[in-house]
């Protein structure tokens, strides 16, 4: 009955969730270390939302943003421009997913440029509809089949520092992988002035989870300014408070000139945001549009998540149980043999498994071993990449619970580590 095109990781069919755990048809519980894939930042049916969609749906539930007003998609663009990175005047478009925020920055790019060929990164993932996924990089099923795709779209290495595929090493490199796109594109085939964007993760999701070094979004900024280059950063998984911040690419002091917003934003409702310096969103009216974007109820979640995670210093809780994830893991990593590499921000954190530290070969199927084996010990955690174990629990996750759930997951490498050959 069901499109095979879903991807399961194993038969976890929820019931009901409160919090940080998740109780499946049978009663067993599990601690959620997937936050339905990096969407319930404030946790399952936080009261606060749950009364606030309440409220909205008795008031009513639909009259498109697209043709009239309504006050909540107005109060949710005032406290979201204090939060978008950026001490100028921004503009908002909403759409119903994060699918539909990248389609929007591609759409605003050609728009407000005029210029057509876009820039995306070897590893990315930023959705599945067909401007999307001419952008997604991550894996060949997402792609094929399906062509042709978009057109006058390119794709670069990410800089992965772990699997550089330039077979460089981190500072000595000079980071040749943005003196690559300049020197081996923009010099030699891709025109720069007919170049609408730069299209990035400031940390890869699907892609593994990877974090660039320190330096490389300010590098990545200068060649784009450089060319009259917009940089669109998508920070559907990586946003709304996931790594300590608001926004990731703060972390690197850069100020993006489109960002795209979706997954925690609603908590599970159904919303988008793509956000943009204001001289840029200068399309016309009917150039862009949709009928349910910007849903009232859709919005009137947002409101209420973004006081919630106000209230109860969620960015703060997500630095603080994040750091203490982090080091944790590098004492698993010193005496595991499966553990090569372990990386993050905040809640937003990698384990990357190999087979062997000496040549990294990727632990493919002993990561699917290990988060099936957590699975039925009660912990709900899934992969990334081709072998990273993703670990982004909701924001409000207290200690108790992530020693417990690091306590499975400890076992659970052990163990599979123990019988592979």
């Amino acid at each position: 009955m069901i499109s095979p095109s879903y991807a399961r990781f194993y038969p976890l069919v929820i019931e009901s969730g409160r919090g940080c755990i998740i109780r499946d048809v049978d009663g067993n519980e599990f601690i959620d270390f997937n936050s339905g894939l990096a969407v319930l930042n404030v946790g399952h049916c936080h009261p606060r939302i749950v009364e606030a969609i309440r409220e909205q749906a008795e008031k009513f539930l639909h009259y498109s943003h697209t043709d009239f007003y309504y006050e909540q998609a107005i109060r949710l663009a005032e406290k979201l421009s204090d939060k978008v990175p950026g001490d100028f005047k921004k503009r908002f478009y909403y759409g119903n997913s994060g699918a539909e925020a990248v389609e929007a920055a591609i759409k605003l790019s050609r728009w407000h440029t005029r210029r057509q060929k876009l820039i995306a990164f070897i590893g990315s993932f930023h959705g599945r509809t067909m401007g999307a996924v001419s952008l997604t990089a991550s894996k060949p099923v997402q792609r094929q089949y399906f062509s042709p795709l978009l057109p006058e779209v390119e794709h670069v290495p990410y800089p992965y520092c772990y699997r550089c595929p330039f077979k460089q090493t981190y500072p000595d490199c000079g980071l040749w992988c943005v003196d690559y796109i300049e020197e081996y594109l923009l010099h030699k085939y891709v025109p720069p002035d007919e170049v609408a964007a730069f299209i990035i993760e400031p940390i890869q999701g699907e892609g593994g989870y990877v974090v660039p070094p320190p330096d490389y979004f300010k590098r990545l900024k200068n060649l784009a300014e450089e060319y009259g280059i917009l940089l669109v950063v998508d920070e559907i998984q990586s946003g709304m408070g996931r790594t300590g911040r608001w926004f990731a690419i703060e972390h690197w002091g850069v100020e993006p000139d489109v960002l795209c917003i979706a997954k925690a934003i609603a908590s599970g409702l159904p919303l988008g945001v793509t956000v943009a310096r204001a001289e840029l969103m200068d399309w016309v009216p009917g150039s862009h549009a949709s009928t349910f974007g910007g849903n009232p109820v859709s919005c009137a979640a947002a409101n209420a998540v973004l006081d919630v995670m106000e209230e109860e210093r969620l960015l703060e809780n997500a630095e603080k149980q994040g750091t203490y994830i982090l080091g944790r893991l590098e004492e698993m990593k010193e005496s595991s043999e499966m553990i090569g590499d372990v990386r993050g921000k905040g809640l937003m954190i990698g384990v990357e498994l190999v087979k062997d530290k000496e040549t990294r070969e990727p632990a493919k199927k002993e990561v699917g071993e290990v988060i099936m084996r957590c699975f039925k010990r009660g912990l709900a955690i899934i992969s990334c990449g081709v072998s990273t174990i993703r670990i982004a629990p909701p924001l409000i996750i207290t200690r108790e619970l992530v020693d417990s759930a690091l306590e499975i997951l400890e076992k659970t490498i052990r163990e599979v580590e123990r019988e592979s050959p």
